[in-house]
C-alpha cells in the first residue's frame, strides 16, 4: 500500500487508528460514507403511516429543487430518490397517500405507468442508461422503506455498473450532485405542449 502526502507514517499512532476497528489489520483502504447513516438509522423515516409523517406527501408542497421533484403530473409526480442505488434513480408516486397498488384509481394507475415510461425515456436520453430496474415493493415485508405511500422505482443501469465498489466495497459512487441530476432530468422532461 503506497502512502501519499498527508498519510500517516506506517507504524505511527495515527496509522494504528486507521487499521484498528476491523479486528486484524487488513491493509484495506476505507471510503467512509457517513451521510448514509441517516438512511441506515431511519433518521428521516416516518414515525407512523399517517399522511402528515409521509415524505411523499410533504415533497409536493416543496419547490422542485428543494423536493428533488423532476416532474409534476395531474395524479402523480416523479422525484429523485434521496438514497439512490444509481445516479438518476427516481420514483414515481401518486399524490394520494395510498399504500397498495390495487387501491389506485384507473387515472392514477395510468399516470404512474405513463410517468414511469417517460422517466425511462428521459433518463436514457440524459445519461445513456443501458437498462433499468423498474418496480415497487408492496409492504414492509417486501422491502418497502416507506410502505404507507406507494412509489415505483426507476433505477437506471449501465453495462459494468456492478463493479468492485458496490460488490466488494459496499459503496455506491455517484458522480453528480442530486441537484444537478434533478435539473438535467427536469429540463429534458417533455412539457405537455412538446
Amino acid at each position: 500500500m503506497s502512502s501519499g502526502p498527508g498519510d500517516p507514517e506506517p507504524g505511527s499512532p495515527a496509522d494504528a487508528h486507521l487499521q484498528d476497528g476491523v479486528g486484524v489489520p487488513d491493509e484495506l483502504e476505507r471510503l467512509w460514507t457517513p451521510h448514509r447513516m441517516a438512511y441506515i438509522s431511519g433518521e428521516d423515516k416516518p414515525s407512523d403511516s399517517t399522511p402528515g409523517e409521509c415524505p411523499f406527501c410533504r415533497v409536493p408542497g416543496l419547490d422542485d429543487e428543494s423536493g428533488l421533484v423532476v416532474h409534476r403530473g395531474e395524479a402523480a409526480f416523479a422525484v429523485l430518490n434521496l438514497y439512490p442505488y444509481s445516479p438518476g434513480h427516481l420514483m414515481v408516486c401518486p399524490y394520494r397517500h395510498v399504500a397498495d397498488y390495487t387501491d389506485l384509481t384507473r387515472d392514477e394507475t395510468d399516470e404512474v405507468a405513463g410517468l414511469t415510461q417517460e422517466a425511462m425515456r428521459v433518463i436514457r436520453e440524459v445519461s445513456g442508461a443501458h437498462g433499468f430496474n423498474v418496480g415497487m415493493n408492496q409492504g414492509a415485508i417486501a422491502g418497502a422503506g416507506i410502505a404507507a405511500h406507494l412509489h415505483q422505482h426507476v433505477v437506471p443501469r449501465w453495462a459494468g455498473d456492478q463493479n468492485f465498489m458496490p460488490i466488494i466495497g459496499r459503496t455506491k459512487t455517484l458522480p453528480q450532485l442530486m441537484g444537478e441530476t434533478r435539473a438535467l432530468l427536469a429540463a429534458a422532461w417533455p412539457s405537455p405542449d412538446r
